[in-house]
Order: C-alpha cells, then structure tokens, then sequence
C-alpha cells in the first residue's frame, strides 16, 4: 500500500466517522455519562501529547531543557499566573539551559 492510499484510506475513514457523530442524538452526547467521558478523554490526549512533545525525540525518550521548562510551565499554571507569563519563563528556562549546555 502506498503512502497516498494510506493517507485516502485515513481521510475517508475521518469522514465517515465524523458523518456518523451527526447520527448521534444530541440527548446521547449530553447525558452526564458521555459528557464527562469526553471532558476527560480531552484532557488525556493533551496530557499525552504534551509527554510526547516533551520526552520524544524520534524513537527514543530524551531528557533535555524541555522537561525543567514544562515543570516551570505546569508549577506556574497552578499559581495561577497568566498564560504569557507562563510561556515567556518556560522559553526563558529552556533557553538558559541550553546556552548553559543541557541541551540533546
């Protein structure tokens, strides 16, 4: 199977299930149930991705300045500080580190 028919398999199969998701009743998604089940199904694959993001590096698990500039990220979130605060001292952690060396 070629790339492209890959690609075509996986677009049809993104819209046949997103055509399905329309013949749902609306009182199915907004039970308690199916609502919470979605609210943390969000939460996990952005946990997830975030891990990705932040441990991979092609096909193996690097500790970096990325892990130290999350920590500060995740530590300033729970203060509840703004989402540019945020950012900036994660991007000023990750650059000191890495002018300091500690970079893969």
């Amino acid at each position: 199977m070629s790339v492209w028919s890959a690609v075509l398999l996986a677009a049809c199969i993104c819209v046949a299930l997103k055509a399905f998701g329309y013949l749902i009743p609306a009182r199915v998604m907004e039970a308690p149930r199916p609502a919470r089940i979605s609210d943390l199904l969000t939460v996990a694959l952005l946990a997830a991705l975030v891990a990705v993001q932040t441990l991979g590096s092609g096909q193996e698990i690097v500790v970096d300045a990325r892990v130290p500039a999350v920590l500060v990220a995740a530590g300033l979130l729970w203060l509840r500080q703004s989402f540019l605060v945020v950012v900036i001292a994660a991007a000023l952690v990750a650059a000191v580190l890495r002018m300091l060396g500690w970079a893969a």
